[in-house]
């Protein structure tokens, strides 16, 4: 998963760009997590948790949520929580693509920490 950072100098905003199927992690990222230092090692006490229990934990945002299981990770935009599968037309499923990632726990962990890094 490749992914860089920016920041506009000019009003202070931050920019994300993930790899083709792993978008909705920037999305998530910026629009859940923005500056919210608080909130971002909220998640990485919990990612740390989850792997050593192996349990389920999920944080639902306002419009993306996080899911972890078995060490995998799971974000994918709330909207699709309320859509049934057989709902979804051809034509929205390159939207689809992009409304939902997965990865493993180390590799978002890691994003999790160059983000840290990046917005201190």
């Amino acid at each position: 998963m490749d992914f860089e950072f920016k920041k506009n100098t000019l009003d202070g905003s931050y920019r994300v760009e993930f790899s083709s199927g792993h978008e909705a992690i920037g999305h998530w990222l910026i629009e859940e997590i923005g500056a919210d230092l608080g909130k971002l090692e909220y998640v990485l006490q919990q990612i740390g948790a989850q792997k050593n229990i192996n349990k389920e934990w999920r944080l639902l945002g306002q419009e993306w949520s996080l899911f972890i299981e078995q060490n995998e990770v799971h974000i994918s935009s709330n909207h699709l929580l309320t859509i049934d599968d057989e709902e979804l037309s051809d034509d929205l499923s390159a939207y689809d693509e992009e409304s939902q990632s997965w990865c493993g726990i180390e590799d978002f962990e890691q994003v999790l920490h160059s983000w840290c890094a990046f917005i201190r």
